[in-house]
């Protein structure tokens, strides 16, 4: 409960300062996490008077979702976006946003808010997974950064050119400087590391299988579209609920789905080529040409295509499964 109580005091201090009315979203800075090295981006939100928050984006993965939610080409699929972040959030709600838990923990320090955007809430995003409770960790680390957000936020009020960086492609960031066990926050310019982008699944083909398809299966001059895409609707199994990755495949053409597959988000690029060749083996026929927008999914179906002498093309835009893709997130995203 201690610390619980210093982070909404914090928040607190936060919302009393408002520093949404004189920054952006995007003036950005960092903070080192003194117990890890990691570093949190920090973006202040509320300029346009709907969503007051700050975002902390972990690492050069969390750096990455928060540049692709500036992009407008993004703009189309928004639910899919929130599912993509990691960060931590701690933003200002109305009473009703809050769930029991929230409610729980601050009638337990003791406080009391009042009025629209009043009311401090604290989560944790990750990518495929619901946003979710913080652990202790997080919740301290979102503490130093709310106090070191203050600090920034305070002297960018006075000079407006102090996220100004005096290299290319380099951010403000607090690090934390220990001498005789105390420890001091300075400024450091820092170039963000590029993001480690996580090797594909290397799964062994059935080349018996495949070559039996081959023979087997009737060619059609069809194409089909092959496509992913988080599905809106959680599922919980343990104690965070994750949203599933749907598989789509598509007659391109008549825009018919053809077939779907939900699996973990975790799990799904190890099991996409078996699920694919399952499909194949099942409809016993076999299109001329098949469509990705992907480049994981190019990489991971290419053995298969290849193999079985069908056409792969990578296009901008999967009409069919984009179509099916927003018409699940009308129907599920609330």
């Amino acid at each position: 409960m201690e610390e619980w109580k210093e982070l909404y005091e914090a928040a607190c201090e936060f919302k009393d300062m408002s520093p949404w009315t004189w920054m952006l979203d995007s003036d950005l800075f960092g903070v080192q996490n003194p117990r890890n090295g990691e570093l949190g981006y920090c973006c202040i939100m509320g300029n346009l008077g709907e969503f007051f928050a700050l975002g902390v984006y972990l690492g050069s993965g969390g750096l990455e979702s928060y540049m692709r939610m500036r992009s407008s080409e993004v703009e189309m699929f928004a639910p899919h976006l929130a599912i993509s972040q990691n960060c931590l959030m701690a933003s200002f709600e109305d009473r009703g946003s809050l769930d029991k838990e929230d409610l729980k923990t601050i009638k337990k320090i003791g406080l009391k808010f009042r009025g629209r955007n009043a009311w401090p809430q604290f989560r944790s995003y990750l990518p495929g997974y619901v946003p979710w409770y913080l652990t202790r960790e997080e919740a301290q680390f979102l503490t130093i950064v709310i106090r070191q957000a203050l600090d920034v936020a305070c002297r960018f009020k006075r000079n407006s050119n102090l996220l100004k960086p005096p290299g290319q492609d380099q951010v403000l960031v607090r690090v934390p400087v220990t001498t005789d066990g105390h420890v001091e926050w300075k400024d450091a310019w820092v170039v963000p590391p590029s993001p480690k982008k996580r090797p594909l699944p290397q799964s062994q083909i059935d080349e018996l299988r495949l070559e039996r398809m081959k023979k087997s299966a009737k060619k059609t001059n069809g194409t089909w579209e092959i496509d992913y895409f988080y599905f809106p609707a959680p599922v919980q199994e343990g104690d965070r609920p994750f949203f599933p990755r749907a598989l789509v495949i598509a007659d391109h053409v008549t825009g018919l789905i053809l077939h779907t597959h939900l699996e973990h988000p975790e799990r799904f690029f190890q099991q996409l080529q078996s699920e694919l060749l399952n499909f194949m083996g099942k409809r016993e026929t076999l299109p001329e040409r098949v469509l990705v927008s992907k480049g994981e999914t190019r990489k991971l179906i290419e053995p298969i295509t290849r193999r079985l002498g069908i056409k792969l093309g990578t296009v901008k835009n999967l009409e069919a499964a984009e179509e099916f893709m927003a018409e699940m997130h009308a129907q599920f995203s609330s």
